[in-house]
């Protein structure tokens, strides 16, 4: 009994000193941070701070509504909508083939062979594949869609046509990698009672995989959609159109009430767009 409790004492001495470890290690990642940084809070209490907030919220007011400006920011209000649209919908199209490559249990379909078929070129054909689109994903989504559209627009010019392409090439990146994981958790008893029928590998996904995985494909897909609306605006900054674009001319101009009215459109565009992709769930999942 005694050596029991002795142990029991030393391992919640030994539970203690780690949490104390991880404990102080935090507050010296935290302190490094701010240090490094050069963050100066105290500056936004300043009487400079001070002074340009308040002249910037006081200039938000009224908001500006002359039917010219109204009539003026329908397009680029537009041209937001269809570059979260038509950017989401490239992310879509380059996505799903690269899941299912990415996915490791629909490229290992097949592990089931003997060690004497499962020669070295079978395994190569089987892994290269899995490899090369795992990277591609890596690649495609950690170049932010800022850096997509300052490229795109040194390509093809201003307008909206680069958004659309940094969206879609940038949501190929990040819904690949998430549909190939929603495969990767789909329930196999399924999968392996249609594989017991000696269904083949096209039919395995598309009757098996596909039927299994799609509320939560089409969850991330039209989440994806809704960021897509704030992506494309921040897009607008360097050139790629929108509302956007005008948010920062505005801002240069120094028309803030412009920006306030701008901000209320983005707004509103972003509640119709979570009730649409509301409505869109439920209908479909």
């Amino acid at each position: 009994m005694s050596s029991s409790l002795h142990v029991a004492l030393r391992q919640s001495k030994y539970e203690s000193l780690l949490k104390g470890a991880v404990f102080v290690g935090i507050i010296l990642v935290l302190g490094g941070s701010y240090k490094l940084s050069e963050i100066d809070l105290p500056l936004l209490w300043s009487e400079d701070g001070l002074h340009a907030s308040a002249d910037f919220l006081t200039g938000l007011i009224p908001p500006a509504h002359s039917r010219e400006f109204l009539s003026y920011i329908i397009k680029p209000t537009l041209d937001t909508l269809y570059i979260a649209i038509l950017g989401t919908l490239m992310g879509v199209f380059l996505a799903f083939p690269l899941s299912l490559l990415a996915s490791h249990s629909l490229t290992q379909m097949g592990k089931d062979e003997s060690a004497a078929e499962q020669t070295p070129l079978k395994k190569f054909c089987r892994t290269a594949p899995y490899v090369l689109s795992r990277g591609l994903l890596n690649l495609l989504r950690s170049i932010p869609e800022l850096v997509w559209a300052l490229i795109f627009v040194r390509a093809v010019g201003l307008g909206p046509l680069p958004g659309v392409l940094a969206l879609g090439i940038a949501y190929a990146g990040m819904l690949g990698k998430l549909y190939s994981e929603i495969l990767d958790a789909v329930d196999t008893r399924p999968i392996e009672a249609l594989r017991s029928t000696g269904a083949s590998k096209l039919n395995i996904v598309f009757y098996g995989y596909l039927p299994l995985a799609l509320p939560d494909l089409i969850a991330y897909t039209l989440y994806r959609w809704e960021c897509g609306i704030r992506a494309a605006v921040v897009l607008g900054f360097v050139g790629a159109g929108g509302i956007g674009q005008e948010v920062e001319l505005s801002m240069r101009m120094f028309n803030y009430h412009e920006v306030s009215t701008l901000l209320m459109i983005l707004c509103l565009l972003v509640g119709m767009v979570d009730i649409i992709s509301g409505q869109i769930r439920k209908r479909m999942i």
